[in-house]
């Protein structure tokens, strides 16, 4: 069973039902005790940092999350907003990230993109691998997946860089760390790519 964190934003019910597709159960759920018992973990989520950070607050869940993925080593996909609150901060807000990825999220250069990009980089774009990663085992060649996004992952380390798309300039679209996943793309708006993927994110052990 995977445990989707309702966050109170994104889509839940897209990623729900892309899960039933892989064949995968799944629940959507706020309840502290439900995500404390979980034993594999997405944690969507669209808008503003500091109002995602918000929610986890008010939810209790910023402890929670953390015990799971630093000290139960539970598998934890996080996407768009979501994959942004596990670093420790954001050009976008004051407040602190979850802090599992070392790192920030920071907001596209502007003067790096030209006359014919815009912020935010939005439309389907492929992704280059930096390391192998059970996420992308038996990926459709030249995989492609669906952004809508305006700042973009900025990691300490560059051995937790997954892939990276280019939007001006490479940049960092997907980090792995050990059972830590982030995506800034949206795996449910990606059809056959976006299933791969939660088909193989379903699989890890948990």
């Amino acid at each position: 069973m995977i445990t989707i964190v309702d966050t109170g934003v994104g889509n839940l019910a897209s990623i729900k039902n892309m899960l039933n597709r892989a064949g995968a159960a799944s629940t959507i759920t706020a309840d502290a005790g439900a995500i404390r018992a979980a034993r594999k973990i997405i944690l969507p989520g669209v808008g503003a940092f500091d109002e995602g950070v918000e929610r986890l607050v008010t939810l209790g869940l910023v402890e929670i999350l953390r015990e799971k993925a630093l000290v139960e080593k539970v598998p934890l996909l996080g996407i768009c907003l979501g994959a942004q609150l596990l670093f420790e901060r954001s050009e976008e807000g004051k407040r602190d990230g979850l802090g599992l990825v070392p790192g920030s999220v920071v907001r596209f250069q502007k003067e790096r993109l030209g006359a014919d990009l815009r912020i935010p980089h939005m439309g389907w774009s492929e992704i280059s691998l930096r390391k192998p990663s059970v996420l992308f085992e038996g990926m459709p060649d030249e995989p492609r997946f669906y952004f809508v996004h305006s700042y973009h992952f900025a990691p300490a380390d560059s051995a937790d860089e997954l892939c990276v798309c280019e939007h001006g300039y490479p940049f960092v679209a997907a980090v792995e760390r050990g059972n830590i996943y982030g995506v800034q793309f949206h795996p449910e708006k990606s059809h056959r790519f976006g299933l791969k993927l939660m088909d193989s994110f379903a699989k890890i052990a948990a």
